[in-house]
């Protein structure tokens, strides 16, 4: 699903953020990226969303190159990409269930769809009885499961999420995580970057490690302790 081919990232001013980063992603594999604070994950995550190109390198998305994409192709490469942000940038004047149907209305689902998918979304992060609520009025927990919801609502093949819980506590980034994973079993693939070690520990998936822009490790599911 994803493939990253001796991918640097240099921005005006010299500072590289990603130098010569290979890696590949399976369809439906979930995976964390990990590392110190400016390591190059949020730059990772970037590339992928097309918010920014790689200097260098080869990056593709179930097989298509992203270089090949111009800039009238990024609104499709992106209705296949579901996006957490750990701010939610959600809409605090539009209720729960306008932010998340948001999606559907840019991609052009006529409005039956449109109800549709929005509340099964909703009711999947459990919060489909505080649609007509306005953002303002949840806890950041809850402002971030729709912000999940909104990722998920157009069935993406892939869903990225950078520092999902950074600003939650320790047993509400557990559940967040823990709806990912759910995802994940449905055959979504999931790429997560995320500094809180012992959360990803406990997640047991797999761990790209990232180091002022290179990878240092690469370890597997099953060897995670």
């Amino acid at each position: 699903m994803i493939r990253f081919e001796q991918v640097s990232k240099r921005y005006e001013g010299g500072h590289e953020a990603l130098s010569q980063l290979t890696f590949h992603v399976a369809p439906g594999e979930m995976a964390f990226v990990t590392g110190h604070s400016g390591a190059g994950k949020s730059t990772l995550l970037k590339l992928l969303g097309l918010i920014e190109r790689p200097s260098h390198g080869l990056i593709a998305l179930d097989g298509q190159s992203l270089a090949k994409i111009g800039r009238a192709g990024i609104p499709k490469l992106r209705r296949r990409i579901g996006m957490v942000f750990q701010d939610h940038r959600l809409l605090m004047d539009r209720t729960v269930y306008a932010n998340v149907e948001l999606p559907l209305v840019i991609g052009g689902i006529a409005p039956a769809e449109r109800a549709r998918r929005a509340r099964a979304a909703l009711e999947k992060v459990g919060l489909l009885a505080y649609e007509r609520q306005l953002p303002a009025s949840l806890s950041a927990g809850e402002r971030q499961r729709v912000g999940i919801a909104r990722a998920i609502v157009a069935k993406p093949a892939l869903l990225i999420a950078d520092e999902p819980t950074g600003n939650l506590d320790p047993q509400l980034a557990v559940e967040i995580m823990e709806l990912f994973a759910e995802f994940q079993q449905f055959g979504t693939t999931v790429l997560i970057a995320s500094h809180d070690l012992p959360l990803i520990k406990r997640m047991k998936k797999r761990v790209v490690v990232l180091d002022h822009g290179r990878l240092v490790a690469d370890i597997a599911a099953q060897e995670v302790l």
